[in-house]
């Protein structure tokens, strides 16, 4: 990754090599942290970071899941995100806002260890590219709802992704396809899934999935473009038999697929109306369209 000069940690801007915790801190042992992932975008107006009080708002919810006491207000945490772009001097790219339990204590209750908050960013370009990719069901599901809080960002939670991704990969794919414990589609390893059918965009229903800020920002374009869009569950050969098909996601912004298993969705290429959705959204973060003006906020 391309590093920046300086991290925001515990209030204090640090130098991006010297923003250290302990080897015992309590997250690193067992994934007692939440975070965000942010992206921002070089705008006519300068850089504009995407859904801001969103993330904040999620990112302190999530830690609401760990119990943790939080020093600082939602306002400061999204006023240090713009001071650390600018510190930066960051055009666009990505933001990562994590809180996490430090150094103080082991055992799994982390209750009395130090909590740390930390804000980095860095240049990120597309995460899975420009084009259609071809992703592959894994053998692993998606963790059961009632085994965590999967409308939370927790970092623990995302071993699961990794093995996923993993699996993926080795097997020469570009990005996992997870079902859930009832052998219906989920979502991606960091990533919401929809599909398009006869004109219609479905995706799967909240519950299970985490309540992705891309995936929201998607549904509002559809229904600014009178785009029927309907939440359902469904089984992998709906989707697999779907017209088009596509992730969304922060880091993925709106990838098309083109490819499921062995089997090629449509024409195998980005599709019409996620094509009319991408493009959308990326002129929208971008600041080339004003009817989501109040999407962004200018560092």
């Amino acid at each position: 990754m391309e590093e920046t000069e300086f991290i925001w940690l515990d209030g204090q801007m640090v130098p991006w090599k010297e923003a250290k915790i302990h080897v015992l801190a309590h997250a690193l042992h067992y994934g007692s942290g939440v975070f965000e992932g942010i992206r921002c975008y070089m705008t006519d107006k300068g850089t504009a970071v995407v859904r801001l009080q969103d993330h904040i708002k999620r990112l302190f919810f999530s830690a609401t899941s760990f119990r943790m006491k939080m020093p600082y207000k939602e306002a400061e945490i999204a006023k240090a995100v713009i001071d650390t772009i600018r510190k930066n001097e960051l055009d666009a790219g990505y933001i990562r806002p994590i809180i996490f339990y430090g150094y103080g204590k082991m055992g799994l209750n982390p209750v009395g260890a130090d909590l740390n908050i930390a804000i980095a960013v860095w240049p990120w370009g597309s995460y899975l590219g420009e084009n259609a990719i071809k992703v592959k069901t894994v053998s692993f599901i998606r963790t059961h709802p009632k085994s965590t809080n999967p409308d939370a960002k927790i970092t623990g939670n995302y071993a699961n992704s990794i093995f996923c991704s993993i699996e993926a990969k080795e097997a020469g794919f570009d990005e996992a396809l997870v079902l859930d414990y009832k052998g219906e589609v989920s979502e991606g390893p960091g990533e919401n899934v929809f599909w398009v059918k006869k004109g219609t965009v479905f995706t799967i229903p909240l519950g299970t999935v985490l309540p992705g800020i891309t995936r929201k920002c998607v549904m509002d374009i559809c229904a600014d473009e009178g785009i029927k869009c309907v939440e359902k569950d469904a089984k992998l050969a709906e989707l697999k038999q779907a017209d088009e098909a596509f992730y969304t996601g922060t880091a993925a912004e709106v990838t098309a697929i083109g490819q499921i298993d062995s089997d090629t969705i449509g024409e195998g290429d980005i599709g019409p109306i996620t094509k009319k959705l991408r493009d959308i959204y990326l002129a929208a973060v971008k600041g080339k369209n004003p009817r989501y003006g109040h999407w962004l906020t200018y560092a």
